[in-house]
């Protein structure tokens, strides 16, 4: 199905890719939810639909209630977007370049009106590949001494890459982590998009790693190559908690794991939780991708 003009909307479908993929590759910043999968793999999560103009694609979503809509990157149709803001009241995830790039059109009358706010709890954190797969230094001292006590308590340890060999393991992993978690809202979790993308592994460029304790599958990860191969954006990452420091350890080996010539992980946002900011703090990130927003 190709993406409908505006003003008609349409889901948002894995055959829509290559022309999704003509403008989000367009946009230079590297946010974490811009890229094809993670928009078609949280679909359900946010109720996405897309529509298209001459020189922008608009993204309409919902959550909790509340509608909003994204114009990833191109240019700004002042009509269109009064429309949008009437309708859907909250304008997110805008970019710093998409920002720039219409710096004259919100100059204009209508849009200068409008307050642009900095959305901190959905700046993605970046870390250098070679800072999280050496833990080196003094800043990582704590964070080697995890791994480290990891690998002596546990004897076998096995990392291997995710393919349709052995995503079943991958699955079990998902299912027991989603059978402990405490919030049952299927709205507050990405169990089904996790599920969603083992199942469509082989259709998609992922790529992931399993880790195997005694022979038992206990954690994995899943990433998006992104940014002309420079940056691997993490859409997935689940361990069972049952064996101590397996989230830290997928994290290291996965690093580890990637090709020299990717320079970046993009490891997401903390969505204001700040057990998980402060979490995300200790690793040390080279930069945040800042995004904005506009509430009419």
């Amino acid at each position: 199905m190709s993406i409908p003009q505006y003003p008609e909307f349409a889901p948002i479908s894995l055959d829509m890719q290559s022309e999704m993929e003509f403008y989000l590759k367009r946009l230079p910043d590297g946010i974490s939810e811009l890229t094809f999968l993670n928009l078609y793999l949280f679909r359900h999560n946010y109720k996405y639909q897309v529509t298209k103009t001459e020189k922008l694609l608009i993204i309409i979503g919902e959550y909790k209630g509340e509608s909003f809509f994204i114009t990833p990157c191109c240019t700004v149709d002042v009509e269109i977007t009064k429309e949008l803001l009437a309708k859907y009241k909250k304008w997110m995830i805008l970019s710093k370049s998409f920002l720039d790039n219409n710096t004259n059109v919100f100059n204009l009358p209508f849009l200068k009106e409008l307050k642009i706010e900095e959305d901190r709890d959905n700046f993605d954190y970046v870390y250098l590949r070679k800072d999280l797969a050496e833990l080196k230094g003094k800043d990582f001292h704590k964070k080697k001494t995890h791994i480290n006590k990891f690998e002596k308590s546990y004897d076998k340890i096995k990392i291997e890459p995710l393919t349709l060999e052995n995503v079943e393991d991958a699955k079990k992993v998902l299912e027991e982590w989603n059978s402990t978690k405490q919030d049952s809202n299927p709205e507050n979790s990405d169990y089904e998009a996790a599920l969603e993308a083992l199942s469509i592994l082989s259709r998609t460029a992922m790529m992931g790693i399993i880790l195997y304790v005694w022979d038992e599958p206990v954690a994995w990860t899943l990433a998006e190559i992104t940014q002309n191969n420079k940056t691997a954006v993490i859409l997935f990452e689940k361990a069972l908690a049952s064996y101590k420091g397996s989230f830290q350890y997928i994290n290291y080996a996965f690093a580890g794991y990637l090709p020299e010539y990717i320079e970046f992980i993009n490891r997401e946002q903390d969505l204001g939780d700040e057990g998980l900011r402060q979490a995300k703090m200790t690793y040390k990130p080279i930069k945040f991708i800042k995004k904005y927003r506009i509430l009419s």
